[in-house]
């Protein structure tokens, strides 16, 4: 607690950015859905560019707060408040729980070894391009160079929040493409995990330690496993403990609570709380309750999930772009590239055609938050300076923004994206979804 500052005027100020965050997300996705006939979570990133610390945010001042509607949290990575921080991840737990009730476990099951050689080109690729373009620039001496080693690391991330929130809104969660992406990511995820700690142990000692890496790595795919394998094993029970309480609201409050547990556990073990989340919500996903939870977290969805967009907005730091637009702009057209070529061309050889590899290509795209820890983690490190951290936030923020404005109309077009014609159930609902419980 800042000197001076009562918790009564923290919390107080708290709930007026609340307030503020969720109106502009509002209208700026009503702005954009209704005469950009743009998806709305694209107005939500931009109305958090323009409020945030960095813009308008850091010097709008209100009358009896402490200081600027949001002020820049100094010496941090996250510009933001704690607060602000802590319940836009809620909010992306809230979004991860809910995709993953949406998917169809035996789409995702059917399509979980082709999303695992989808990953690996969209690691491979982007990280390659990223060290290359550091190093060819002139900010890394070589290959191994920090430097050059975190830019790699920065662009294998994937913000797999984004492509769901997206897929979601134009129901097409449940598509070979969407559980395609929606897989991939989690596999991008634990490799990711993976080259961080292998470019941190090389950038800190200069030598590769196996120990180590495979010890994060080990413990990141058992978790993930083992959760989904013993979930799996008894989602029904989840499914009737939870139907066992006929107290108004309790079934979904305590499905919200296995999700921020799941959450917390995955962090615990190395991977990110959404990927927790996620999983967790796909246990559930095909058991009886699965449709009454989607219908009854519609509200919360809704009212906190726009929250993490627009912080994410905030986070973008234009200032820290000057002095390096030719080598940031080199970095987010080959993050483009990498992504969309590194995924769609593998998503070729595994069944799909030249639709929905395209698809697949452009929901890997957004690097969102996950690049921007990464590249946190980079400062925090002392590996790479604020030239590198502004060239990750260019990229971030392009890839972020272009990914919806592709990813609707190669959705919208129609068609299948598999070679056989085939595209499975197009929503919960038409495949078959679960029934509201007994209460």
């Amino acid at each position: 607690m800042e000197h001076g500052v009562s918790v009564v005027e923290i919390v107080m100020q708290f709930a007026l950015q609340l307030g503020v965050i969720i109106l502009v997300a509002k209208i700026a996705g009503e702005i954009t859905e209704r005469y950009l006939k743009q998806p709305s979570v694209l107005g939500e990133l931009v109305a958090g560019m323009i409020i945030g610390p960095f813009a308008l945010g850091g010097m709008i001042h209100i009358p009896g707060t402490h200081g600027a509607l949001f002020p820049l949290l100094e010496g941090s990575t996250i510009p933001v408040s704690i607060e602000l921080w802590a319940l836009a991840q809620i909010a992306a737990v809230i979004l991860l729980f809910v995709a993953g009730l949406e998917t169809d476990l035996q789409n995702f099951l059917k399509y979980a070894g082709p999303a695992t050689f989808i990953a690996i080109g969209g690691v491979v690729f982007p990280f390659a391009f990223g060290q290359w373009a550091t190093v060819y620039f002139g900010f890394a001496e070589g290959y191994m160079d920090g430097s050059a080693l975190f830019m790699g690391a920065i662009m294998v991330a994937t913000s797999v929040g984004i492509t769901a929130r997206v897929l979601s809104d134009i129901h097409k969660l449940d598509t070979a493409e969407g559980v395609t992406i929606l897989g991939a990511a989690v596999v991008d995820d634990v490799i990711g995990i993976l080259v961080l700690a292998v470019v941190i142990g090389l950038a800190r000692t200069g030598e590769f330690n196996w120990g180590t890496a495979g010890w994060t790595f080990g413990k990141a795919v058992g978790f993930y496993l083992t959760f989904m394998i013993v979930g799996l094993a008894i989602a029904k029970y989840i499914a009737g403990f939870l139907d066992w309480f006929k107290s108004r609201g309790a079934t979904v409050a305590l499905a919200v609570a296995l999700a921020f547990l799941a959450a917390a556990v995955a962090e615990m073990f190395g991977l990110a709380m959404i990927i927790g989340a996620y999983a967790m919500g796909l246990v559930l996903s095909d058991t009886k309750l699965a449709h009454y939870l989607e219908e009854q977290t519609t509200a919360i969805y809704h009212v906190f999930v726009p929250v993490f967009f627009v912080v994410l907005g905030m986070l973008v730091d234009f200032r820290a772009m000057r002095g390096a637009m030719v080598f940031g702009l080199t970095v987010s057209v080959l993050a483009i590239i990498s992504k969309v070529a590194g995924c769609g061309v593998p998503a070729l050889a595994v069944g799909f055609n030249k639709r929905g590899s395209w698809r697949i290509g452009i929901g890997m795209l957004p690097r969102g938050e996950v690049a921007l820890i990464v590249a946190g983690v980079g400062m925090a490190e002392g590996i790479i300076g604020p030239t590198i951290f502004g060239v990750s936030i260019l990229m971030t923020m392009i890839t972020t923004l272009l990914a919806p404005i592709f990813l609707v109309p190669a959705f919208q077009s129609g068609g299948s994206g598999l070679r056989n014609g085939d595209d499975g159930p197009t929503t919960k609902a038409e495949g078959g979804g679960g029934s509201e419980p007994t209460a």
